[in-house]
């Protein structure tokens, strides 16, 4: 009897020590996901009283520079934040429009991030930091490139079929119930359980906005310039906001035709030599 037990717990060693040999077996260690790979929007403020006519359109010599079509698609806008601005305080914004050509509504949940002293590296690996990575395919990273700032977002956009034609916007209190039911979960539940939803539940409309879009092709890319008429600061009437754009996911070559197409602007004095905060504007006056 004390011979068996002896080669039992023999046996069990054996067992033991060449289990711990085999470690080619064991499940090999969950690595994080990698940073988010961006595109690009290069946005240029231009000058209102240069570029357009006294009707608000395009002058010729801007269409035929920027090789812009002559007709636009016109688009309603308004976004969506408490009294407090309390999602944008935590870098959310929440917008709702309507485009003249399309047969939906576009929800759109936008987190942003800074990007300081022209480090996009660390605002990605933040954004990773806190769910933002190359393995959600619900976001699409985006760094808005402007005069002196960059600034990266992620976008998750929803389409919802419309019952109009054009460009109106249904009811504040339609527009808010689709947002929330189409509210994704990050946003929902970013820094505590339900926040988002109770931000977004206590929203008002700022807004609404129709601005019109103009689109082209310069140096082989699309390009758009933008006329919105957004409300002045003493709230008596409206005045122009002109931005001139392009979108590449070339991370090579867009310093390159940004530098080209802030030159075009300058050499034409078209360019304001500031960054654009539009959405804040809208916030804030409306």
């Amino acid at each position: 009897m004390k011979k068996w037990k002896k080669i039992t717990a023999s046996l069990m060693l054996s067992i033991v020590t060449l289990g711990s040999g085999l470690t080619f077996l064991e499940a090999p260690p969950a690595s994080a996901a990698a940073n988010a790979v961006p595109s690009y929007e290069v946005k240029f403020l231009a000058k209102p009283e240069l570029v357009l006519s006294n009707d608000g359109t395009p002058r010729s010599e801007v269409i035929q520079t920027l090789g812009l079509n002559s007709a636009p698609h016109s688009i309603t806008v308004e976004y969506f934040d408490t009294h407090a601005l309390g999602l944008d305080a935590q870098g959310w914004n929440v917008r709702f429009r309507k485009k003249d050509n399309k047969n939906n509504y576009e929800l759109t949940y936008k987190k942003r991030y800074p990007v300081i002293n022209g480090d996009i590296n660390a605002a990605l690996t933040l954004a990773n930091q806190e769910g933002f990575d190359q393995s959600d395919d619900n976001y699409e990273a985006e760094i808005d490139w402007g005069y002196n700032k960059q600034t990266l977002s992620f976008s998750n956009t929803k389409k919802v079929d419309a019952k109009t034609s054009g460009t109106p916007l249904p009811s504040e209190k339609e527009a808010l119930n689709l947002l929330l039911d189409k509210l994704p979960g990050k946003l929902k539940n970013w820094s505590a359980s339900n926040w988002g939803k109770q931000q977004l539940t206590q929203a008002r409309a700022y807004g609404p906005i129709t601005f019109h879009r103009y689109e082209g092709a310069w140096n082989g890319q699309e390009l758009t310039l933008e006329v919105w008429p957004i409300r002045n600061a003493s709230g008596t009437g409206t005045e122009n906001v002109v931005e001139v754009s392009f979108k590449t996911t070339d991370s090579s070559a867009v310093s390159g035709l940004r530098s080209q197409l802030m030159q075009v602007l300058q050499n034409k004095n078209w360019l304001i030599p500031a960054d654009g905060l539009k959405t804040q504007t809208i916030l804030e006056r409306y």
